[in-house]
């Protein structure tokens, strides 16, 4: 049985996935580019038939959880601030 090749961007997809969830403050960024990877790989799988199709979902799987985990924090810290700054306490 021959072995396939496994994508390169797959592997990359898996990895900033990954890190999206577990990088602060850049989180974001990377699951945005773990996305962006895990669609052009499995785009490339399909064509050129190569390995790594289970790395490429999995891939955009924890990038679209990284990003909605920063997506969720971000609406969050916006709230806050919002609130923060409509007390009419503060100015006093």
């Amino acid at each position: 049985m021959e072995t396939q090749e496994t994508n390169g961007k797959a592997v990359a997809a898996l990895v900033l996935g990954i890190l999206s969830v577990v990088i602060p403050y850049l989180g974001l960024i990377l699951g945005i580019v773990g996305l962006i990877l895990a669609s052009g790989s499995l785009k490339e799988i399909t064509v050129t038939n190569q390995g790594g199709r289970g790395m490429a979902i999995a891939g955009r799987v924890t990038s679209i959880v990284g990003v909605c985990i920063w997506g969720i924090l971000i609406v969050f810290i916006i709230l806050g601030l919002i609130l923060f700054a409509s007390d009419p306490y503060y100015w006093y």
